[in-house]
């Protein structure tokens, strides 16, 4: 049992796994931010623009209901509540955007590696790789630019 704990300890203490909770967390409060906001602020817009419609009562009654209210639909019987899937699909596209943002952030701020010069070159004439500060090839023995130079 001491093994067992102690591996669990292991692996819960990683600093992915921290870092995957800490993410958890963070991104369980913000999505009831987005909640609120779509909720809140835009549903209401986005009714004002469409003429007053209310996505929240928009739903099909399946057991013979005749309320025009969704919470008493609900109560009354089964009801196919498609307002609230479209709240959900706005409540979707908001948070894929944000993390699309974030992430294409976070890729402009990850510093991107000189390329190293090279070390070697390609000799013209037997086409082998050879240090890039020869003046001779080591394999055909050719003379190489800077060869005159050297002498």
């Amino acid at each position: 049992m001491k093994g067992f704990l102690k591996e669990f300890k292991e692996f819960a203490l990683k600093g992915n796994m921290i870092d995957l909770a800490i993410g958890m967390i963070i991104g369980s409060a913000f999505t009831a931010l987005v909640t609120k906001l779509v909720d809140s602020l835009i549903m209401p817009l986005l009714s004002l623009v469409t003429g007053k419609l209310d996505f929240e009562n928009m739903f099909i009654p399946l057991a013979g209901q005749t309320t025009k209210v969704y919470s008493e639909a609900v109560e009354q019987g089964a009801v196919l509540a498609y307002g609230s899937f479209i709240t959900a699909v706005i409540n979707f596209l908001i948070m894929a955007l944000v993390v699309f943002i974030f992430v294409k952030q976070m890729n402009k701020l990850k510093k991107t590696e000189p390329e190293a010069a090279p070390t070697e070159k390609e000799c013209e004439y037997c086409k082998t790789m050879i240090p890039i500060g020869a003046t001779r090839c080591p394999h055909c023995t050719s003379k190489l630019a800077g060869y005159a130079e050297s002498v």
